[in-house]
């Protein structure tokens, strides 16, 4: 009896294989497939890395900041149950580093899941401080309270998120999603650049929100409650040593609470309508000081900001060549926070003593259209108004407009020029103008600055061409080019910004080289240029507050400014043989900022340029030691260059430096193994 049932178990398995066997290649693949779906595969991954040398730009995010080993450690668990459905995965990675992720997820598709993630990630200055500042890390800050030493300033952000989703039924469902952050280290600060302090960072952040969705056949709505809750250990920085103010106030506790509501509906199948509302407040009200102050009338800003927004959108295919669209949005941000003079201002001085509640209101309305030409040939039209409304304290430092309009116009002609090659050519225009300019007065109404008009505020025109070309001569070769052209000119005022520019040109390719091999490569170069004025001493009084004097006391200068980057990169990337895989990449990029200066009354000194190159190598290759079972192998190469001369040797007032290391060169070699299991 047991011969027999093994004699007919062969017979079916031989059966099975050979219908498997007699399926054409592409079902077998497709078989394949839902295999994997069916029962997912997992990979444990164990290994060791090192670093050759201490860096300060290569492991800024990573925490392979040291010379020395470093685990290399990977996880990742599916699974499915047959009988319900349900699934259940966790992936791990980069658990022998700083900067580790998990993620859990457990649920059934399309009926309920849970989710939980948690991420670490370090981030290490790329200065060196050398100081003899005492407890940088706490809110009592000495300085001369130790010997002068180098100090490496560090954060590192912990997080936590949980979700949950279900469906309700009846095209309804739910989501509900929660994480909690810290925040903890220390950064870069100082006091006015005479003194040097620390940012000692140590915050706490939630966010919860919960939404639901109705999804039907016309009609989709999406709703909901979304809020944040922001704390900070420390109120305040108190230096007894030295001069300036103390203590210092550091970021206050904030909490932020938003309704909303957003959803769509298909008036015809070719026409359809959109919506958002949204309201909101932003709350403030942690102490500055931990013992209030004689000279602060409140020790509390009380700060309170409603934000509103609506927008409606509607879309239509009014014939088969042609789509309309069109688009309104307003937003408010109404800043309530009350009014106190903090401050005794001098008389001469550009503001009262008073905060200043900042409000915005804007307005912006979109309507495009498109239509299908003879020839293929698509051309597309659009036009948008953008009208800002803000709000300026009676005593300002620069000249302010109380509003500012934009009209901007799009026109773009898209054609497939073959079977081979596509193309897009678009032309943007826009012309930004605003409200009459106020008059600056300083404290005592005397004519301030009347001369600037602060980049956001200026009267703009501005043009940008753009084209866009695909082609793909051969089937395993394709192009990818991009070329776009932009200008910018200001006027209104004597000082501020004059006019720029700025060029992309970029390049793309890929090629696969056989089967087995594909090779790729890239180049970009963009140059962004622009011109301003200033004049040294234009605020002071009398008729030098309404004209530059342009003298050896209060010169006019001007600066063309100028930043150009280059980057370039190639990969391959393919299998030697069944058992080896191999990649490379090799990129390298530079940046060059040039501020050339000149002025007409004194003798401008000339600015060094500043460039920052950055060259790494990559190569990876993995060798299968058995169908589940492979060895990994991953060697990077990083150079990064500078001659940024600011951060030779930063001083401050006190005697603090802070420098960079302008070439450094690192390696890093790891090697793992990876095990894949069902």
């Amino acid at each position: 009896m047991i011969a027999m049932r093994y004699k007919q178990a062969a017979t079916l398995a031989g059966i099975a294989a050979g219908v498997f066997a007699a399926l054409p290649p592409a079902l077998a693949q497709e078989d394949e497939e839902i295999r994997k779906l069916s029962k997912p595969e997992s990979s444990l991954e164990v290994g060791i890395g090192a670093v050759s040398d201490d860096n300060l730009r290569f492991g800024q995010y990573s925490g392979l900041h040291e010379e020395g080993a470093y685990g290399l450690l990977g996880l990742e668990l599916n699974s499915r149950a047959e009988a319900t459905g349900t699934w259940f995965r966790l992936q791990a990675r980069n658990f022998g580093l700083e900067s580790r992720e998990l993620r859990l997820d457990y649920g059934r598709q399309g009926s309920w899941g849970v989710d939980f993630e948690f991420s670490q990630t370090p981030r290490y200055s790329p200065y060196i401080v050398n100081t003899t500042l005492a407890g940088i890390e706490t809110g009592v800050q000495t300085e001369g309270g130790v010997p002068a030493r180098d100090v490496r300033l560090e954060t590192r952000r912990d997080a936590l998120g949980l979700g949950f989703s279900k469906s309700l039924g009846g095209g309804w469902s739910a989501n509900l999603r929660y994480r909690h952050e810290e925040k903890k280290g220390t950064r870069l600060w100082g006091h006015n650049s005479v003194r040097f302090l620390v940012d000692p960072i140590d915050y706490e952040t939630q966010q919860w929100e919960a939404t639901l969705a109705y999804a039907g056949e016309r009609l989709q709505l999406s709703g909901g409650y979304y809020g944040t809750d922001f704390r900070n250990a420390l109120t305040n920085v108190v230096t007894p040593v030295g001069g300036g103010i103390s203590p210092v106030a550091l970021p206050p506790a904030n909490q932020a609470h938003q309704l909303h509501l957003s959803g769509g509906y298909g008036f015809t199948r070719d026409t359809r309508g959109m919506f958002k509302l949204a309201l909101g407040r932003i709350t403030q009200d942690q102490p500055f000081f931990t013992t209030p102050l004689g000279s602060v009338p409140q020790n509390n800003l009380d700060g309170r900001i409603d934000t509103t927004l609506a927008q409606l959108g509607v879309s239509s295919r009014l014939m088969p060549k042609l789509t309309l669209r069109a688009d309104l949005r307003y937003e408010e941000r109404d800043d309530r926070t009350p009014i106190f003079v903090y401050t005794t201002p001098g008389a001469t001085g550009t503001h009262d003593g008073r905060n200043e509640p900042r409000s915005f209101e804007t307005t912006v309305g979109k309507v495009e259209a498109s239509y299908l030409l003879p020839a293929q040939f698509r051309l597309t039209g659009g036009a948008e108004h953008d009208v800002r409304k803000r709000n300026t304290s009676p005593y300002r430092s620069v000249s302010h407009r109380d509003e500012t309009e934009e009209t901007t116009l799009r026109m773009e002609l898209r054609r497939s020029l073959g079977e081979t090659l596509n193309g897009a050519l678009s032309f943007v225009t826009s012309e930004r103008t605003g409200s009459d300019w106020l008059i600056n007065n300083r404290f005592n109404n005397t004519l301030g600055s009347n001369l600037v008009h602060p980049l956001h505020l200026a009267d703009r025109d501005r043009n940008k061409l753009r084209l866009v070309l695909d082609w793909m001569p051969a089937d395993p070769l394709s192009f990818n080019f991009v070329a776009e052209a932009a200008k910018d000119d200001y006027s209104g005022r004597t000082l501020g910004p004059r006019e720029g520019e700025a060029r992309l040109l970029s390049l793309d390719a890929a090629y696969r080289i056989t089967e087995a091999w594909q090779a790729s490569a890239w180049v970009s170069r963009n140059d962004t240029r622009a011109e301003q004025a200033t004049c040294v001493g234009s605020a002071a009084t009398g008729a030098v507050g309404l004209t530059c004097a342009n003298s050896a006391a209060q010169p006019l200068w001007e600066a063309k400014l100028r930043n150009l980057g280059t980057a370039v990169g190639l990969g391959l990337r393919g299998k030697v043989s069944p058992s080896i895989e191999l990649e490379a990449d090799v990129s390298h990029t530079k940046d060059r900022g040039e501020f050339l200066q000149t002025a007409t009354a004194v003798v401008a000194p000339t600015v060094p340029d500043v460039n920052y190159k950055v060259t790494t190598l990559r190569l990876r290759g993995s060798y299968a030691l058995t169908k589940a079972s492979s060895v990994r192998l991953q060697y990077i190469y990083d150079h990064f260059k500078t001659d940024d001369w600011y951060w030779t040797s930063f001083t401050y007032g006190d005697g603090t430096t802070v420098t960079q290391d302008p070439d450094q060169e690192v390696h890093f070699i790891g090697v793992a193994y990876q095990y894949r299991f069902q």
